[in-house]
């Protein structure tokens, strides 16, 4: 069973810029869909981007143009550069694993973003 773990939450002026890390343990990331979702107090839990094991790209459209999902295969990692950070990227940030095979999901624990105006 895969097991993921995020990093590089913290506290950043409007404008700034953050990457998060999800490193996965158990499973390699290619043979999973993985995703970076978010969630704001009082709001449902959202998809923000998500990338394929073809590493096709998708991204929310409040995100388009300032978030880039990537992912290397070798540190069995993936990443989550955020630019131009908005007040309203402020959420919990949680990395999501599905297996292709087995469609299976997998949560991280988590990493706070908080973006300051």
């Amino acid at each position: 069973q895969v097991q993921l773990v995020e990093s590089g939450g913290g506290l950043v002026q409007a404008g700034g810029s953050l990457r998060l890390s999800c490193a996965a343990s158990g499973s390699s990331v290619s043979v999973n869909v993985m995703a970076w979702y978010r969630q704001a107090p009082g709001k449902q839990r959202e998809l923000v981007a998500a990338i394929t094991s073809g590493s096709n790209t998708h991204y929310a459209d409040s995100v388009k143009g300032r978030f880039t999902m990537s992912r290397d295969n070798t540190k069995n990692t993936v990443y989550l550069e955020m630019n131009s950070l908005k007040p309203e990227d402020t959420a919990v940030y949680y990395c999501n694993a599905e297996n292709i095979f087995t469609r299976r999901q997998t949560w991280g624990q988590g990493t706070q973003v908080t973006v300051s105006s």
